[in-house]
């Protein structure tokens, strides 16, 4: 059987060992490519020098070797590519679509509470667009002192651009009309790494061909901004496969940051890869995957 269009990919940030969500999502996105006669690829989003360390991408190259994984070479780094990024971002700068933002968090909170009310979406509360309101002028003297800023995408612009009837694809969830309100005006240009994981997912996915993405329901929020951003770069887009999280005995989603038992200590302990793989409602030969009609 001839080898398909079908192009999946597994992009982890080394801020930390991998556990088991990790390990379902990498399968997934696997197990999809397999059944299809498809490509796999690894991707590092190492795009936060204050977050990620270089051990742990050893760590991740080593823990999914011990799950039977396999994947294209060379692996694309993010941190290698900054500059295209760079060049996407003043694309749209140009275009009047990104503003600069010199609000730190705490100025959003007290906004929102000064307000009474501000809407939130998945990553907190909705930027009320304080410096979109802001002159040319005011903009230019505040960047001239030096002043740390952002850049946000003015979502009002885009949508002028793109219009409002967008629509993305979940294989789960079927035709979703994007809703790009629901993260508002994002943050596209960090000011400490001059990206963000949503201009760099976008222009990553678009360059390496990435036809269907797998990963957790808790970025789904984030796909409706994506499709915006792919309709305002001119990508395709995307399959999307949302799979529900794994959560631990209390059910809370497994999570770096709360300690979750990752795969280093769990082969340390004696788990096979293939029980683990079972466990995960995979099948113990990898082999299997090519017959696999649908992710558990």
């Amino acid at each position: 059987m001839a080898e398909s269009s079908i192009v999946t990919r597994f992009a982890p940030s080394p801020t930390g060992h991998l556990h088991k969500g990790h390990a379902y999502s990498a399968l997934s996105a696997f197990a999809f490519a397999r059944s299809h006669r498809g490509r796999f690829l690894l991707r590092i989003e190492d795009i936060d020098p204050g977050r990620c360390r270089a051990g742990n991408t050893e760590q991740i190259y080593e823990d999914l070797t011990w799950l039977g994984l396999e994947w294209e070479k060379p692996v694309r780094i993010q941190s290698e590519h900054r500059s295209g990024y760079s060049r996407v971002a003043r694309d749209l700068h140009h275009r009047k679509l990104l503003y600069p933002c010199f609000c730190s968090r705490n100025d959003i909170l007290r906004e929102a509470e000064r307000a009474g009310y501000a809407p939130h979406g998945s990553e907190g509360p909705v930027y009320p667009g304080t410096c979109r309101k802001l002159s040319e002028d005011e903009r230019a003297a505040r960047i001239a002192t030096g002043e740390n800023h952002s850049l946000r995408l003015d979502l009002s612009r885009a949508l002028e651009e793109v219009g409002t009837g967008l629509t993305w694809n979940d294989a789960r969830h079927g035709i979703q009309p994007a809703r790009p309100d629901l993260l508002g005006d994002a943050i596209l240009v960090r000011k400490d790494i001059g990206t963000s994981y949503h201009l760099s997912v976008v222009i990553d996915d678009a360059l390496q061909g990435i036809t269907d993405i797998v990963r957790g329901v808790d970025l789904f929020d984030s796909t409706h901004l994506h499709r915006v951003l792919q309709a305002l770069l001119d990508f395709p887009a995307p399959t999307y496969h949302h799979h529900p999280l794994l959560t631990d005995s209390g059910g809370n989603r497994l999570a770096k940051r709360d300690r979750a038992i990752t795969l280093k200590s769990l082969r340390e302990s004696g788990l096979s890869a293939a029980n683990l793989r079972l466990e995960l409602g995979f099948p113990l030969d990898l082999e299997a995957l090519r017959t696999m009609t649908e992710i558990p």
